[in-house]
């Protein structure tokens, strides 16, 4: 699977309550509501466990984490 598809599945399940709307890759997350300061660090902390990855503090950033696509392509970056 690819990171898009496993961040997709992670945020309907865990920060949208399971909700079967779909996520346009490109929709600022933040904007719409569907995440918060919160839900930032829980895809923080499901990024850093499930890509393997350390994710600093200075790359919690709005550009690595307001989109599915920002989202995937810093997993991509980091890999």
């Amino acid at each position: 699977m690819n990171a898009s598809v496993v961040l997709k599945e992670y945020i309907r399940e865990e920060l949208m309550n399971g909700t079967s709307n779909e996520l346009d890759e490109s929709e600022n997350l933040l904007a719409a509501g569907i995440i918060d300061s919160l839900g930032i660090l829980r895809l923080v902390s499901f990024v850093e466990e499930k890509f393997g990855i350390e994710v600093p503090d200075e790359d919690v950033t709005i550009d690595n984490f307001q989109s599915v696509k920002s989202m995937s392509d810093y997993v991509a970056s980091q890999s």
